[in-house]
């Protein structure tokens, strides 16, 4: 039986009318999008076009990669890393060490939505992970780690 709906289950936030201008023209572009969310699989044109747009954008993405190597990383850099490299580790385990550019488009996808499955396992791994991440960063940063 599902919970019963409380008060704030019927409460809409509407954020064009807050007098922030930056929160409506958020909201709107919100709204305007196509509603696919950053989780979704892209189809084949919405990869060529992100693929256009990040092209256009590879000098500010170089500049901004150039001056966090010189900042330690953030406590949410260092767990983005770590779950990162979790699901790395899992999908190596369901492609048997397989390099995932070496395989197809459609089992690619496959392999990310049976990582998605996969969330509370990797999440745990990443936990896990996190303290080594944190010293390598450390070491990295003191100069004793083997930098490029």
């Amino acid at each position: 039986m599902p919970k019963p709906l409380g008060f704030k289950d019927f409460l809409t936030v509407d954020y064009t009318e807050t007098g922030d201008g930056q929160l409506a023209y958020n909201a709107k572009r919100r709204k305007r999008d196509d509603g696919e969310g950053p989780y979704e699989a892209l189809t084949v044109q919405q990869r060529m076009a992100k693929s256009r747009q990040m092209k256009k954008m590879k000098a500010k993405i170089a500049l901004g990669r150039k001056r966090a190597e010189r900042k330690v990383a953030s406590v949410d850099v260092l767990k983005k890393r770590a779950a990162k490299q979790a699901r790395n580790f899992f999908a190596k385990k369901i492609t048997k060490g397989q390099d995932k550019s070496d395989l197809g488009l459609a089992r690619r996808t496959d392999i990310e939505k049976r990582l998605d499955k996969m969330k509370p396992k990797i999440d745990k791994l990443a936990r896990k992970m996190l303290p080594k991440i944190r010293k390598k960063e450390i070491e990295k940063k003191k100069g004793g780690g083997s930098g490029n």
